[in-house]
């Protein structure tokens, strides 16, 4: 069994069904899935696992685990004034499972958390042992927020697991591109810039396995509003735990 270093995770997500879109593409109401995840949807599920403002969770890699599978459904999703109208979503899904006959999705996660430098004000709260303790206990009780697979209608479970092991069904199947892909959003929290981006770039999954670059480092940006971050302050709108008593709390 291999260690992994004080603020990196490694779990499991499965579900019957996911999808991880573009959002700049998909406000028309119809919804088409990547063929994999996107950094900002494993990005989610990782800050629903645990998340303090102090800390800004990287994604490192991510292993696709079943063969990539799409289902397409007609849907009846709300509209915001009222009613709904039918849309065609099309998922991501896999082959069934062994016995059960249920198809669905797989993916090994590994992220490291680092602090946000953009957050001076809670520069006290930066605890590497502490955060750390509290994420894996986190991830161990399947997170402290639902779990979904890019979007709300594809629920997700969590759980820890060794990055690597186990059979994939892309081991050793070599290089495979998916072209232009949305990586994930800038947000003024986490850059200091205030403005909001999209960012955008050219995965490569090879034997199952994709590399994400950090967001500064995607090739394509695009600036879509101006947006002020949001400030924290102790006693005001952040709680201080100082002591593992309180954090367990928390868990309870």
């Amino acid at each position: 069994m291999h260690k992994t270093p004080l603020n990196t995770i490694e779990f499991k997500v499965t579900g019957r069904y996911a999808m991880f879109s573009d959002p700049l593409t998909r406000v028309g109401g119809e919804k088409c899935s990547y063929h994999v995840p996107t950094y900002e949807g494993l990005k989610g599920i990782a800050k629903s696992i645990y998340w303090k403002p102090t800390l800004i969770w990287i994604i490192d890699s991510v292993r696709v685990m079943k063969r990539i599978r799409t289902q397409t459904k007609g849907t009846k999703p709300l509209n915001y004034g009222g009613g709904n109208t039918l849309a065609i979503y099309t998922f991501l899904t896999g082959d069934p499972e062994p016995g059960t006959g249920t198809p669905g999705v797989e993916y090994q996660v590994r992220a490291h958390f680092e602090w946000n430098p953009h957050r001076p004000e809670l520069a006290h709260d930066r605890n590497n042992g502490k955060h750390f303790q509290m994420a894996l206990r986190s991830l161990e009780r399947g997170g402290r927020q639902d779990i979904f697979l890019g979007t709300r209608d594809c629920q997700g479970y969590v759980e820890p697991c060794e990055y690597g092991s186990g059979a994939g069904d892309y081991d050793g199947k070599g290089e495979l591109g998916f072209g232009l892909m949305f990586h994930g959003f800038g947000y003024p929290d986490e850059t200091g810039a205030k403005v909001l981006t999209a960012n955008f770039w050219l995965p490569r999954m090879i034997d199952g396995v994709i590399e994400f670059p950090r967001p500064e480092a995607c090739p394509v940006r695009k600036e879509i509003r101006t947006m002020e971050p949001k400030r924290f302050e102790a006693k005001r709108n952040l709680r201080v735990i100082d002591n593992e008593g309180e954090a367990l709390e928390g868990l309870a």
